[in-house]
């Protein structure tokens, strides 16, 4: 791969003598390997003054500069003004960074550690750059500090991270990302295993600390950014997404959080998540749910979903193209598909002819938008159609999801789901498991509905 790679390695230090001998021949690796960039992070004065150096040098590696617990020590306020002087205003230093608390090694006294470590924040807020962190056997100083110091108004990464599942979820509260090394792939590390199954991958990162932590099958050889391929494959597979699709995702948070090139804004129309393709032809919705995420943001999966207009049927086949072996094509983006119910039928129709399976994701309120029985229009067109049903009541429905129907918008998608089984063959009911809902409620009305019932996690596991 070259230009167009699709994985960031956000925590290498390749400034040293372990690259010195085949430094070249590294990063040929490394962006054969689908890396589209490197961050490497200074760890002294001397290897941050190395780190800034390599930036300007190659266009796709980018820098942090900071110094690591360790050498907490013996840092005077040369070092502050020397790491000020090295990223104020140099569009290529991305953090401050690495800072933190080391309570494993002790390698300098633990208050003079904390001095340091708030020292570093108050100049990354001073700079407006994200930090990055290192935490090892401190976890609870480290949360502290970020929450007394607040971290939070520049943001940053716990790098190598080592905490539970608590932690990494109080560390998103906070707005920091966690970063994946290559010890996922270690046999006994399920701690950090249940950490990636249980954040979202939106606020997930990879990284290699090269020439450190090798993942398996090389562990016990040099590190290098090559590998960090590895960890995207693990995280793939414990998050039960495609390698690309991780690559996609992480790589928008790294470029989000340091600032790194240009992130793509152009809205998709057709988008890849694991082996579906998906059809994005509306942003509008009848509902106003409480729990969409784009209210937030328009971008799902690292895919940027806010239309500037809504294509017409000739715009989505172009957009389908030939997209080789999928499972699936679903209409399903940032909007209510069935709003489109002619796009939808034109569309579906020449899919089927080329074989492809379709799937629709609906709110169910179909029959009630257009004042009909929509369901005999896709009778042989859609082999699925996924509904959200999200409550076992109408009050508790239009609550969560501001229907405009009333009471006749929860009643409506039941019988809407009960209709649907004499002409698509596979029906679901969805719900989103947003804290406060009887989700065995939910799953039992789906049942006497006579239809399948699938959760989808509220805090997304991917």
């Amino acid at each position: 791969m070259n230009e167009s790679g699709f994985l960031i390695d956000t925590h290498a230090h390749i400034d040293g003598h372990d690259f010195a001998a085949d430094f070249d021949a590294m990063l040929s690796r490394a962006w054969e390997a689908g890396l589209s960039h490197i961050v490497t992070v200074g760890a002294d004065l001397e290897s941050s003054r190395a780190a800034v150096a390599l930036a300007g040098r190659h266009e796709r590696i980018w820098c942090a500069v900071g110094i690591h617990p360790h050498d907490a020590g013996r840092v005077t306020d040369r070092c502050y003004d020397e790491i000020r002087t090295l990223a104020q205003g140099n569009p290529k230093v991305a953090a401050i960074g690495e800072i933190g608390l080391d309570f494993f090694r002790d390698r300098s006294p633990r208050d003079e550690q904390e001095q340091v470590f708030r020292r570093f924040i108050r100049l990354a807020r001073e700079l407006a750059l994200p930090i990055v962190v290192h935490d090892r056997d401190a976890h609870e100083r480290v949360m502290a500090i970020l929450r007394e110091e607040k971290a939070r108004d520049v943001g940053g990464v716990l790098h190598c991270f080592s905490g539970d599942l608590a932690m990494a979820r109080e560390c998103v509260d906070m707005g920091f990302l966690i970063s994946i090394p290559g010890t996922v792939t270690y046999p006994s590390n399920e701690a950090l295993r249940e950490v990636v199954r249980g954040v979202k991958i939106e606020h997930l990162l990879v990284e290699t600390d090269c020439p450190y932590l090798t993942p398996v099958p090389h562990r016990g050889k040099r590190n290098e950014p090559a590998y960090v391929r590895l960890t995207a494959e693990k995280v793939a597979e414990l998050k039960g997404l495609s390698l690309e699709d991780v690559g996609r995702i992480t790589s928008l948070n790294a470029r989000r959080l340091f600032g790194i090139g240009e992130s793509d804004q152009a809205a998709r129309i057709a988008y890849r998540i694991r082996n579906s393709l998906y059809l994005n032809i509306t942003n509008r919705c009848s509902n106003r749910c409480s729990f969409c995420a784009k209210f937030d943001d328009y971008t799902v999966k690292g895919h940027h979903l806010r239309l500037d207009h809504e294509p017409d049927s000739a715009e989505v086949l172009a957009a389908v193209g030939e997209p080789g072996p999928v499972d699936e094509i679903v209409f399903c983006g940032f909007g209510e598909p069935m709003l489109r119910l002619d796009l939808i039928v034109e569309v579906a129709r020449e899919l089927k002819k080329r074989g492809f399976r379709i799937r629709i994701n609906t709110d169910g309120q179909a029959n009630l938008v257009h004042g009909r029985n929509v369901l005999p229009e896709l009778q042989g067109l859609v082999d699925c159609i996924s509904v959200s049903l999200n409550a076992a009541d109408a009050d508790t429905y239009a609550r969560l999801c501001n229907t405009p129907f009333g009471t006749n918008g929860f009643n409506g998608i039941c019988r809407f789901l009960e209709e649907a089984r004499l002409y698509i063959p596979t029906v679901v009911a969805t719900a989103v498991t947003v804290p406060g809902i009887d989700v065995a409620a939910v799953r039992a009305l789906a049942e006497s509905l006579g239809v399948e019932f699938r959760e989808r996690e509220f805090a997304e596991v991917g």
